[in-house]
């Protein structure tokens, strides 16, 4: 984490990149190359929720598809055109659209880039001790600990 800043305001873009890339085991975060993460949130020391300014170089994705079943997420796309991929199919957005994934709904979600542009937006996430992630279409399960780490787990339990 970051160390927390006091009453001061910040240029986003100029905010240091999350120093590791992804949280993932590392055979799948290969998978999200041409992602960057700059912590907005923990920059201020916000403990009760997180803010991201993410960029997504062409061809990347924000992250595996998942449904958290305790946190609500939000995302506001500021550039570029990413495809919004939800259990029931695609949705294109631009500039100014945005979207939000309530808790415990089960519809696994992420964007993707498909253009030839970079895509910026901003994502906001509570920080509920307790969530668990799943991620339909990987051998993947996830549950948020009290540190604010994940520990990851093959869906049949065992450890990465």
């Amino acid at each position: 984490m970051v160390a927390p800043m006091r009453n001061r305001a910040v240029v986003a873009f100029e905010v240091p990149l999350r120093a590791k890339a992804s949280n993932y085991p590392a055979e799948l975060a290969a998978c999200l190359e041409g992602r960057e993460k700059r912590p907005l949130g923990d920059l201020f020391g916000l403990k009760n929720f997180g803010v991201n300014l993410t960029r997504l170089a062409p061809g990347a994705r924000s992250s595996l598809r998942h449904a958290h079943s305790l946190q609500d997420e939000f995302v506001y796309v500021l550039a570029g055109r990413p495809v919004l991929i939800m259990n029931d199919g695609e949705t294109p957005l631009a500039p100014g659209m945005c979207a939000g994934f309530p808790a415990g709904t089960g519809d696994a979600h992420h964007l993707i880039n498909r253009s030839d542009e970079e895509v910026w937006y901003l994502e906001v996430g509570d920080r509920t001790v307790g969530d668990a992630a799943s991620y339909p279409d990987d051998d993947l399960q996830a549950v948020k600990l009290s540190d604010g780490g994940w520990e990851f787990r093959h869906k049949d339990g065992t450890a990465y």
